[in-house]
């Protein structure tokens, strides 16, 4: 089992980041929202939100960074990154559940990231892509170490490419489609937006989520790593 120690390693990092997250998370919220995260949302000040946003891209770079460390091939070290992306988002909504007890439900809306645009999801959605991403990291590295020749053929690259475009498209749908409507083209350069776009977001309440489409996109992915797994073969020896 040493061979799959990188798993366990890179677990421990996800959760201890995974729980830093929340925590600074439970300050956010204790500072913007002390009667209790929900939609609408209250406005935040353009310099916070800058800060947001580095913090964001800053999180991507030490996820990408451990995955770097891990593997041993390009196919091994973006798996993971998906493995430790994952797990760090696992670990924290685990963190927010046992400091807030939110979500109170894995139906409650969340805002997911902010960049190109803000992402809303139920917290279900970005739980599912997480253990998906888990399961696609795990499949590589355990072919990989137990000798085989793991090869991702063009048509894979394209359905999981595909798969995670349209999921993406459900997690960017809402903000997007609100800027396209009220004229702020900006939105899509700088998500902040600007100061009319950030209070016409504040008074949004994301309803409906298209679950259609995210079951599709999933499903897209969920196809590659079938075929993946079917086409692996032993190397010869």
């Amino acid at each position: 089992m040493k061979r799959y120690g990188n798993f366990f390693t890179l677990g421990v990092f996800a959760a201890a980041m995974g729980i830093l997250e929340a925590a600074v998370v439970v300050y956010l919220r204790q500072l913007y929202y002390p009667s209790g995260f929900d939609f609408p949302l209250a406005p935040i000040p353009a310099k916070t939100l800058s800060v947001e946003l580095m913090r964001e891209i800053v999180t991507i770079v030490m996820l990408v960074s451990v995955g770097i460390l891990a593997g041993k091939n390009r196919l091994q070290k973006f798996a993971y990154f998906l493995f430790a992306f994952g797990a760090w988002d696992i670990f924290y909504y685990a963190g927010l559940k046992g400091f807030l007890d939110w979500p109170p439900s894995l139906l409650t809306w969340d805002v997911l990231f902010l960049i190109p645009v803000t992402w809303l999801a139920p917290v279900l959605a970005p739980v599912l892509c997480a253990l998906t991403m888990m399961l696609f990291s795990m499949c590589v590295v355990a072919l990989q170490e137990k000798g085989y020749e793991v090869e991702i053929a063009p048509v894979q690259w394209g359905l999981l490419a595909l798969g995670a475009f349209l999921v993406f498209c459900t997690f960017i749908r809402d903000h997007t489609k609100l800027l396209v409507q009220n004229g702020f083209s900006s939105g899509f350069l700088t998500p902040a937006g600007g100061e009319s776009s950030r209070q016409l977001f504040s008074q949004y309440v994301p309803v409906h989520y298209n679950w259609y489409l995210f079951g599709l996109g999933e499903l897209l992915v969920l196809a590659a790593i079938a075929i993946l797994l079917k086409k692996s073969r032993p190397r010869p020896v």
